[in-house]
């Protein structure tokens, strides 16, 4: 596409060029099939060229989702995908490890299937690494290199394009990058920076760093980034929301972050990308950089993203 405003400016992610403000679409399970198409096509009006799904959303209905409403897809889309869970419905956990070398091909299978493509640009390898939403226990306990002689023989088939990382600590992300990892997916924000060294790596090494929980955990009782006091004032100084104060940082923070805040909302889609618009002085970065929350680090910041409130 020619002349389209690429929302935060542009990041790298492995051989492509994408907007930083990007789109997850895991709530897109829960409206309605023309709704969940609205608010993708908005997303793209908006200049959205990186959306991030999974084989296990629905399972499979949000990658036909996307397909219905986007396909033929537009020359600049980026769609990245995870694997390493498969969906089961239960609760409060509706995911379950898989994290066999042939179920992660699998989980690539379905994705080519449900998306109608014949290369995923980006797949991100979901280790059960940190966090507590997931454990693997017996055939489930698998090797990364094993987990990432898959992903390097898929992408060397071309089925696809980069292999990305996910829920990992900081020596695992080190024993992985020899494979070339393009991406990371981790628990982080304004107030949970308990990954602030694979941060530096991942920028020193031309690596997208794209965090989930982006405003901080979504379970009551655990701290919101829109509800932090500093940054409450400095929404009302900029006429903004809290919202996208914590995620004007996060792009200001460094400039390998990409970020995929999800929504099944237009309204809150709208005020998520008008975040990349916000321009934080330099002391209010500071004042910021400045916040520390007691309990920040917990594990509950590690859990599946799936099981993030949705915005409504």
């Amino acid at each position: 596409m020619t002349d389209k405003r690429l929302p935060g400016g542009t990041g790298r992610l492995g051989t492509a060029t994408v907007a930083r403000m990007g789109y997850g679409a895991m709530q897109l399970v829960e409206p309605s099939p023309d709704d969940a198409a609205a608010v993708l096509r908005r997303a793209v009006e908006l200049g959205v060229n990186h959306i991030d799904t999974a084989s296990f959303y629905g399972p499979g209905e949000v990658n036909r989702r996307i397909r219905a409403a986007l396909a033929p897809y537009p020359d600049d889309l980026v769609i990245v995908s995870k694997v390493g869970a498969r969906f089961t419905g239960g609760q409060p956990i509706p995911l379950a490890p898989a994290q066999r070398p042939a179920e992660l091909r699998a989980a690539v299978e379905d994705d080519l299937r449900q998306l109608g493509l014949d290369r995923v640009p980006v797949v991100n390898l979901r280790r059960l690494d940190v966090g507590i939403g997931m454990a693997a226990e017996g055939d489930q306990i698998v090797g990364l290199d094993d987990q990432l002689a898959e992903m390097i023989a898929l992408r060397d088939e071309g089925k696809i394009g980069g292999i990305g990382i996910s829920s990992v600590p900081f020596d695992v992300l080190r024993r992985a990058l020899p494979a070339g990892i393009v991406c990371v997916q981790n628990a982080y924000s304004l107030l949970d920076r308990s990954h602030e060294e694979m941060v530096d790596v991942c920028n020193a090494e031309g690596i997208a760093w794209v965090p989930y929980f982006p405003l901080g955990s979504a379970f009551p009782g655990f701290p919101k980034v829109a509800d932090n006091p500093v940054v409450v004032e400095i929404a009302g100084e900029l006429g903004v929301t809290g919202a996208q104060v914590g995620l004007a940082w996060l792009l200001a923070h460094t400039p390998n972050t990409l970020l995929i805040p999800g929504t099944r909302s237009i309204a809150h889609l709208e005020e998520n990308i008008g975040a990349a618009d916000v321009t934080l002085s330099a002391e209010a970065i500071a004042r910021l950089d400045a916040v520390t929350t007691p309990g920040a680090d917990l594990p509950v910041n590690g859990v599946e993203p799936f099981l993030e409130a949705p915005q409504t």
